[in-house]
């Protein structure tokens, strides 16, 4: 197996809420190794958006440990949070935002360039991804000429632009009908398998996320693990 690339040691997450303590979740533990790709589901309002930015370093547990290809998030600066967000994380989210002013080839090009990597080096990774993707025709397009789930295959690519260990993904098909939810759920898997990328995806989909390795649940503040879950949980 490969090693952990995303490690809950007790996670807990609260928020005040008047003279009270408002729990999201508590006690939380799991692993994930590159390569696979984890299901997280739940009820809306369940935790789902919070354990994912604190598994990004956007939010900090209010006690417990993340750790991120074995670093200790607690043991890290803001800038060596913001360097491993650009380097080590990608993030895809239900809604695009791409930018409309750059074609697709450029959307994906500009976090490499960010970073420092040629214009050169960085047109060809981006191509390279938008073709896995079955964008080979559509490089050039700007985001108003491509249909909603060219668009969402364009955010993908870009979140692993920069070959990210750790993908974070909040319902990345939500948006889109069925046959294409299947089209880019599967581009998403062959490239989280054949670069090693450990995916964390959030998702109210059972379908897919049955076809993902493992399956989380998050509800009443912890977090259960098994394919069986979702039988039971069939209305998120």
């Amino acid at each position: 197996m490969s090693n952990p690339v995303l490690v809950f040691e007790a996670v807990r997450r609260t928020y005040p809420e008047g003279d009270r303590e408002l729990v999201v979740f508590d006690d939380l533990n799991t692993t994930i190794y590159g390569g696979q790709m984890v299901a997280l589901v739940g009820p809306s309002g369940s935790g789902k958006s919070s354990l994912l930015h604190i598994a990004g370093l956007l939010e900090t547990p209010t006690s417990g440990q993340v750790l991120i290809n074995g670093r200790a998030s607690s043991n890290l600066s803001d800038k060596e949070m913001t360097e491993i967000r650009r380097y080590d994380i990608g993030f895809v989210y239900q809604f695009h935002n791409l930018l409309a002013e750059f074609t697709a080839l450029e959307n994906v090009a500009l976090p490499q360039i960010i970073t420092g990597k040629s214009k050169a080096a960085s047109n060809e990774r981006a191509a390279d991804l938008l073709e896995r993707f079955g964008l080979a025709d559509r490089m050039t397009h700007r985001p108003a000429e491509l249909s909603g789930g060219e668009q969402q295959r364009v955010a993908i690519a870009r979140a692993l632009a920069n070959k990210p260990q750790l993908l974070l993904a909040g319902e990345p098909t939500g948006n889109l009908d069925p046959k294409t939810s299947d089209s880019v759920f599967e581009a998403l898997l062959e490239v989280t398998r054949s670069e090693n990328v450990a995916a964390l995806i959030a998702t109210h989909n059972l379908h897919l996320a049955g076809k993902m390795d493992r399956l989380l649940l998050i509800q009443n503040g912890k977090l259960r693990e098994g394919a069986d879950i979702a039988k039971e949980h069939v209305s998120f």
